[in-house]
């Protein structure tokens, strides 16, 4: 496809590990340092049947427009004088000149077997990253030497960006209690490590696929499994989306957010226009 450019800032967060790296919480992040700045941004999302829980929780921060192509959602943006877009995911999506692009990696998953599909999780080689100017690892600031050393073998010139989930309310959580963890993300172990790293006791986890849709069978088999083991049960703001939290009361979210680690260079990244072409 030939690539358009449009009279509206665009900012893709986009991957080329299959998934849970941090794409939305990134996206979250960059829709608050702009609000801050009074600048009216807003969210673009490809309108996927199965990403209804990323869907909630954008529209929860801020202005989202979906379509079934992200051409369409931009321009609904453009119509209403939005200043700047934010792509959650689109990396691969070529009708689209985007001003800015972030590669995103989870520094736990990183490449996973390093191969493309359907042999392995990539979208696209690793090699290309010769194309683009930013990357941003998410996490829990593990391997970083190792991710550092792979990405500049690839590309010397690449900026590598780092973000850090930190909890924001583990005061509502007892300290002294155990738990039982389980979630249905693409990085399920950087949420075990983050709580583990916040002194949770983590006791059992359960990792579901991304996206799980949980039915209320499989609700209850946690919840009795957890008395079985006379723990407390903890998951995601993400997955709480997935369940109908009415019927199921005893599970608590931990909400976490994305801190930028040298924020400077960040936004240096994020105010520069067309520097990936």
């Amino acid at each position: 496809k030939k690539e358009r450019k449009f009279n509206i800032k665009t900012i893709c967060i986009g991957n080329i590990y299959i998934g849970g790296t941090g794409k939305t919480s990134l996206s979250l992040k960059i829709n608050e340092i702009l609000n801050k700045k009074n600048i009216k941004s807003c969210f673009i999302k490809k309108d996927y049947l199965d990403q209804t829980d990323e869907q909630k929780i954008l529209s929860n921060h801020g202005k989202l427009f979906l379509s079934k192509k992200r051409v369409a959602a931009l321009k609904k943006a453009i119509n209403e004088n939005y200043e700047i877009a934010i792509f959650d995911d689109g990396l691969q999506d070529h009708s689209i000149k985007y001003d800015v692009c972030f590669v995103c990696f989870n520094d736990i998953n990183w490449v996973g077997n390093g191969f493309t599909i359907p042999s392995g999780p990539l979208r696209e080689d690793l090699k290309n990253l010769t194309k683009y100017k930013h990357v941003f690892i998410n996490g829990n600031m593990e391997n970083l030497d190792i991710i550092e050393h792979e990405i500049n073998m690839i590309n010397p010139n690449i900026k590598i960006h780092l973000g850090e989930y930190v909890p924001i309310n583990i005061e509502e959580f007892d300290l002294s209690k155990n738990y039982l963890a389980f979630s249905g993300i693409g990085n399920h172990q950087s949420f075990v490590k983050m709580l583990k790293n916040c002194k949770i006791k983590i006791i059992k986890d359960i990792e579901f696929p991304d996206h799980y849709k949980y039915s209320d069978v499989e609700i209850k088999k946690i919840i009795t499994l957890a008395k079985k083991h006379s723990a407390r049960i903890i998951t995601t703001e993400k997955d709480l989306n997935r369940i109908d939290s009415q019927k199921f009361s005893e599970i608590k979210i931990i909400k976490s957010k994305l801190n930028v680690i040298n924020e400077a260079d960040f936004l240096d990244a994020i105010f520069k226009t067309n520097e990936q072409n």
